[in-house]
C-alpha cells in the first residue's frame, strides 16, 4: 500500500501526482474537497506551465471531450431559461478544464496510470467497508436482526446515504474499482497480493449489489461477458472465464430472486420503469412515461432542441398536464443523458456526445485498454437512464477518467509536449 504513494520523479511532478491522488481519494466525498484539489492542481499547473505544451490543446484527444461542453454553451443562447442554462454550464466547467489541465501538466499519466487507479480503487473499497460498518452499527443500535441489512431500509440510496452520494454514481465508482482490482489480480505474481485484490473485489461486488443500480449491474454483466473475455483472455482461458462468469452471474441472480428487497429493486421496479402503466403501487410514474413525454417535445424541435437549461421547465409543464405530480414536484429531469442532449441541443448536441463516447471506445480498442473500455461502457449504459452530466459527481467522474485514459493512452502526446526546443 505504501508504494502506491511513492514515485521517482522531480518535485513538480511529485506535487502533480499527489494532487491527482488526493482528487481520486476525495471523489466519493463532499464536492468541496474535489473542487479544492482541482483549484490547487490548476494553480500548480499554471505556475509550472511550459510554452511548448500549449499546442497539445489543439489535439483531438483534448478537443473532442471539450466539444461536449462547448455545445452546451452554444445551446444557452436560445434557451428559454438562460439562468438555469448558466447554472448547468457552471457545474460542467470540469468537462472543459480537466482535459486542459491534464494536457498542460507535465506529469506522465501513462507512467503512473495504475498507481493512481489503485489509489482510487482502494478508496472505494474503504468507503464500501465504512458503509457496511455504519449499516451494521445501526442494526445493533436499534437491536435489529442482521437480515434487516437486506431490506429496503439499507439498500440503494439508503446504503450510500452516510456519504451523501447518489447510489448510481457510487456504484459506477465501485464498478470501475472492481475491474481495476480484477486486472491487478490477473497481472500480479505475488500470491498475497492476489488474495488482497480478490478480497477487495468481493467487497466491491457486494457493495454494488447493495447499491442496486440496475444500469451499473447491467454494465458489469456486459463487461464480464464481452470485455474481459476479449481483452484479457484467449483460447481455452477465454472459454473458462466465460463459464465462470456465467456461473457467478447465475448465482447472483438466484440470490437476488430469493431476497425480497433485491427482487423488488432489480426485477419488479425494472418492469415498472419500462411499462407505460405501473405494475404495482411502488412506482406510480414509470420512467418510460417521462421518456415518451420528452420524445413528444423532441419531435417538435429535433435539430437544435430547446436550449441548455430549458429541460426541467418544459418537462414540468407536461408532467402537470399528464398528472405526473410526483415528477412535477420533484422537478425530475428526463433521466437519460441521450434524451437530455436531444432536448437541450437536438441532434447536433447528441451527435457531439455520441462522437465523444465512440472516440473513447475506439481508443480503448486500439490500445487494448480493458479498463478504458470498462469505463466507457459504464458511461454509455448509465447514460441510458441517468443525466450523468447534470450531477457534480457524475461530471467529475466522466470528465476526469475520460481525459485521464485518453491522455495516458497517447504517450506521444506526453513526449511531444515535453520535447526540448532549441
Amino acid at each position: 500500500m505504501k508504494t502506491l504513494f511513492l514515485i521517482d520523479d522531480n518535485i513538480s511532478n511529485k506535487i502533480s501526482f499527489y494532487h491527482l491522488a488526493c482528487f481520486l481519494v476525495a471523489l466519493p466525498f463532499d464536492l468541496f474537497y474535489s473542487q479544492l484539489v482541482i483549484i490547487s492542481f490548476a494553480i500548480h499547473t499554471i505556475i509550472h506551465l511550459q510554452e511548448n505544451r500549449l499546442h497539445l490543446l489543439l489535439n483531438k484527444i483534448i478537443l473532442i471531450p471539450i466539444a461536449v461542453y462547448i455545445i452546451g454553451l452554444i445551446a444557452i443562447c436560445y434557451s428559454t431559461d438562460k439562468t438555469e442554462g448558466l447554472n448547468i454550464a457552471g457545474r460542467q466547467t470540469a468537462i472543459f478544464f480537466i482535459p486542459v489541465l491534464l494536457a498542460l501538466n507535465q506529469l506522465n499519466l501513462n507512467k503512473y496510470k495504475f498507481q493512481l487507479l489503485k489509489i482510487f480503487a482502494f478508496t472505494c473499497t474503504i468507503v464500501t467497508v465504512y458503509l457496511y460498518a455504519d449499516a451494521i452499527h445501526t442494526l445493533f443500535y436499534f437491536h435489529l436482526p442482521v437480515s434487516t441489512l437486506f431490506t429496503t431500509a439499507f439498500i440503494n440510496h439508503n446504503f450510500s446515504l452516510p456519504i451523501e452520494l447518489h447510489a448510481t454514481y457510487f456504484a459506477m465508482y465501485t464498478a470501475l474499482s472492481l475491474f481495476i482490482f480484477l486486472l491487478s489480480a490477473l497481472q500480479e505474481k505475488l500470491n498475497h497480493k492476489k488474495i488482497l485484490y480478490g478480497f477487495c473485489c468481493s467487497i466491491l461486488f457486494a457493495g454494488i449489489i447493495q447499491l442496486t443500480s440496475r444500469a451499473v449491474f447491467a454494465a458489469i454483466i456486459i463487461i464480464a461477458l464481452l470485455g474481459i473475455s476479449i481483452f484479457l483472455f484467449q483460447g481455452k482461458k477465454r472459454i473458462g472465464f466465460l463459464v465462470a462468469s456465467i456461473l457467478i452471474i447465475s448465482i447472483t441472480f438466484f440470490i437476488i430472486t430469493k431476497v425480497d428487497a433485491f427482487k423488488l429493486r432489480y426485477v419488479s421496479e425494472l418492469k415498472n420503469d419500462l411499462t407505460q402503466t405501473a405494475i404495482n403501487d411502488e412506482v406510480l410514474e414509470p420512467r418510460v412515461v417521462r421518456w415518451e413525454l420528452a420524445w413528444s417535445l423532441i419531435k417538435v424541435s429535433p435539430v437544435i432542441g430547446y436550449g441548455n437549461g430549458s429541460e426541467k421547465e418544459l418537462l414540468k409543464q407536461l408532467y402537470f398536464q399528464n398528472k405526473l405530480y410526483i415528477s412535477y414536484l420533484e422537478e425530475f429531469n428526463v433521466h437519460s443523458q441521450y434524451l437530455s442532449f436531444l432536448l437541450r441541443a437536438g441532434i447536433i448536441g447528441l451527435t457531439v456526445y455520441i462522437i465523444a463516447v465512440f472516440f473513447g471506445f475506439s481508443i480503448a480498442v486500439q490500445k487494448n485498454d480493458f479498463l478504458f473500455f470498462a469505463f466507457m461502457l459504464l458511461i454509455a449504459i448509465v447514460s441510458l437512464s441517468e443525466n450523468i452530466l447534470d450531477v457534480n459527481k457524475g461530471i467529475f467522474f466522466y470528465s476526469f477518467f475520460l481525459s485521464f485514459f485518453l491522455i495516458a493512452n497517447n504517450t506521444e502526446i506526453f513526449y511531444a509536449g515535453n520535447r526540448k526546443t532549441y
